[in-house]
C-alpha cells in the first residue's frame, strides 16, 4: 500500500532533490532553474525563509518506503484574503502510482486545517498536460475557474510567462471530500 509523509526541507536532502528534478521530464515541465545541488541547496534556503516569513509552506514528500520522491508547495499565501497556490512535483519513477493525490491530500489539509485557508489556486501551463490531467483526477478540485479569479489568473500567467488554466480547491469541497472518506470508512451510507 503507497503512502506519504510530508517533510520540513533540510540542506541534506539537497542531493537527493537535485538527482530527481535534474531529470529533464521533470525540470521541463517545471522550468526549473536548478543547475547545481548548490542550486538545490539555495531553494532550499529560500523557501525555509519564505516559510518563516508567512508566505510559504513547503514540504518534502517521501513515499512508504522512506524514499525522498518530490516536494509540494504552498506559495503566495494571503492570510488576508484566505488564499494561496499550490506547487507540486515528483521525481519521474513516482508518476502514475498515487503519490501525487496523497501528497496533495496533505499539504492541503495544512492549508484549510493548520493555516485555516478557504482556497488554494493550482495553476499549469497550457502546455503542460501532464499537470493538468493530475489535477483533473483530484475529486475535490474545482477545473477551470479563470473568469471567477481573473486576478489570479493573470498573475499566474505573468509568472509563468505563458498561458495557463487555473483551478482551485477550495475548503468546503475539500472537506466534504475527507468526511465522505471518513464516512465510507466507517461503512456509512453516502448522500449525494
Amino acid at each position: 500500500m503507497i503512502a506519504v509523509f510530508l517533510r520540513p526541507h533540510d540542506l541534506a536532502y539537497a542531493e537527493r532533490m537535485f538527482a530527481l528534478v535534474s531529470d529533464p521530464a521533470v525540470s521541463g515541465a517545471l522550468s526549473l532553474q536548478d543547475q547545481s545541488v548548490e542550486d538545490t541547496k539555495r531553494f532550499i534556503r529560500h523557501i525555509t525563509e519564505e516559510e518563516r516569513a508567512g508566505r510559504a509552506v513547503s514540504r518534502v514528500v517521501f513515499n512508504e518506503k522512506e524514499e525522498l520522491i518530490g516536494v509540494t508547495t504552498l506559495m503566495f499565501i494571503d492570510r488576508e484574503r484566505r488564499r494561496c497556490h499550490i506547487g507540486s512535483w515528483l521525481g519521474r519513477a513516482y508518476w502514475g502510482k498515487g503519490y501525487n493525490q496523497l501528497a496533495k491530500k496533505a499539504i492541503l489539509s495544512i492549508a484549510f486545517g493548520e493555516l485555516d485557508l478557504d482556497i488554494v489556486f493550482a495553476g499549469a501551463r497550457t502546455t503542460n498536460i501532464r499537470s493538468q490531467k493530475a489535477q483533473e483526477k483530484l475529486p475535490y478540485v474545482t477545473l477551470h475557474v479563470e473568469s471567477e479569479y481573473p486576478e489570479e489568473h493573470a498573475a499566474l500567467e505573468q509568472r509563468q510567462q505563458q498561458p495557463c488554466v487555473l483551478h482551485a480547491f477550495k475548503r468546503d469541497d475539500f472537506l466534504r471530500y475527507l468526511a465522505e472518506k471518513e464516512r465510507a470508512a466507517r461503512g456509512e451510507a453516502v448522500r449525494d
